[in-house]
């Protein structure tokens, strides 16, 4: 007795993509550009993919329209791709208008961060000071000396700046110092006993 289950697909592609007033968006040659209060970017399509401005709205549908002939893995992948550049689209015009942030948290004794214009300062128990160098369009702000917020409106390069820092000394395992997520859970091993 065979039994088939059923799978269900996001169908979060398909939804159109709302573009807030104050928001220029613009489509040219498989570029698009978007500017919005809190700066200006620009990202390149994938060629499966058509995209439409109707009525303030941002539509995101296959290119081709063969894919509705096309049966088996490739409707998956062309469905797939539409729904990751729309995914793309939102959290570019999120960045322009709101923009992204992710925050970390020294644990340790003596660990402390110091923002200095481009380059931020970690003592991080080591030998000497770690300086890190913030790329453009990246904002660092130290508002204690154990806290670092990572600002941007780019959500890729936010997260990438982010995860550099952390990679400088992650959290260990035992006790827990180093460099975290501010919501980031670290399970503790138990120390070996004699």
């Amino acid at each position: 007795m065979s039994t088939s289950a059923n799978v269900t697909t996001s169908r979060i592609g398909r939804k159109p993509v709302a573009v807030p007033s104050g928001v220029e968006v613009k489509v040219q040659n498989q570029e698009l550009f978007i500017k919005g209060p809190k700066g200006q970017l620009s990202m390149s399509l994938h060629p499966f993919v058509h995209v439409t401005i109707e009525s303030g709205q941002i539509l995101v549908s296959p290119s081709s329209e063969d894919w509705k002939v096309i049966t088996g893995k490739s409707v998956k992948l062309y469905k797939s791709i539409a729904g990751t550049v729309r995914a793309n689209i939102y959290n570019v015009i999120h960045g322009v208008t709101h923009g992204f942030e992710r925050k970390l948290t020294l644990v340790g004794v003596g660990y402390r961060a110091q923002a200095k214009g481009k380059v931020l300062s970690l003592s991080l128990g080591f030998s000497h000071p770690t300086d890190f160098s913030v790329p453009d369009g990246v904002t660092i702000e130290t508002p204690t000396q154990t806290e670092i917020v990572i600002k941007g409106t780019n959500k890729e390069i936010v997260g990438l700046v982010a995860a550099k820092i952390r990679s400088v000394r992650g959290p260990e395992p035992y006790k827990g110092k180093g460099v975290r997520y501010a919501n980031e859970v670290i399970e503790l091993k138990e120390t070996k006993k004699k």
